[in-house]
């Protein structure tokens, strides 16, 4: 590439929801932050665009007719990993761990600061393409059975491929490259969401998913051990098999 080589394109954002009022405002923020914003005002609409063009990132409404935004989320992970924040309200803490259980990674509760949604959808675009850039190191984390790959965004389990989120690769990631370590969730957070605040039941959902899908029985987990009082700590020596 030469030095006067074309910037990238902007990340493309799609905004899923049916409030005009909401919708204006926050697509108008996007686009004045240097995003490419395309807006779908219910579920089929959104599903459709996603799969016509597929956006980097999708900013997706809670509660959305007909299609709610649950059910669009679900869709969206059966075709790949986009990154989703879901949009919930303000004090439905179940429909909140919902969204982060079917596979959001972050979410805003309304009413929102039009710019915390900006910071946090550049935080999650830049934790998505932080290990493809060319300086990333081709080193494969090793541990108990389990492979994960920073560059390639691939994670296994005795050699098969596990179906993880953004956010649940990057705690995978995070745990292998610290064994042994007890983590505070507050730590987490700012190590694996890139945050300084937030809800802490944002670790304690993504920590039970990723259970799910690495211990052979998620309901007495041994590779990722609560430390009571503190969080938690990966043991990869309480795991066996081949990575």
């Amino acid at each position: 590439m030469s030095e006067h080589s074309a910037p990238p394109p902007p990340a493309r954002i799609l905004v899923v929801d049916d409030d005009p009022t909401v919708a204006e405002v926050v697509t108008g923020y996007l686009d004045r932050s240097g995003f490419a914003v395309e807006h779908a005002a219910d579920g089929p609409d959104a599903l459709l665009r996603a799969g016509a063009r597929r956006p980097d990132l999708v900013v997706l409404d809670l509660m959305l007719p007909g299609l709610d935004g649950l059910e669009v989320c679900r869709r969206l992970r059966e075709t790949g990993a986009v990154p989703v924040i879901m949009l919930t309200a303000r004090g439905d803490e179940e429909d909140r761990i919902t969204g982060l259980e079917v596979g959001a990674d972050d979410y805003v509760t309304k009413p929102f600061s039009p710019r915390e949604l900006v910071l946090r959808v550049e935080s999650v675009l830049r934790r998505s393409r932080a290990a493809t850039g060319p300086t990333a190191p081709r080193t494969v984390l090793r541990a108990a059975g389990l492979a994960v790959d920073p560059v390639t965004r691939r994670a296994t389990r005795g050699g098969r491929e596990l179906a993880l989120t953004l956010r649940e690769f990057d705690l995978l990631a995070h745990f292998l490259e610290h064994p042994g370590k007890a983590h505070a969730r507050e730590e987490l957070m700012k190590q694996v969401w890139g945050w300084d605040f937030g809800d802490l039941s944002t670790v304690t959902v993504h920590v039970r998913r990723l259970r799910a899908k690495i211990e052979d029985d998620p309901a007495q987990p041994r590779l990722i051990q609560t430390v009571w009082g503190v969080g938690y700590r990966f043991e990869p020596r309480q795991g066996g098999g081949a990575a």
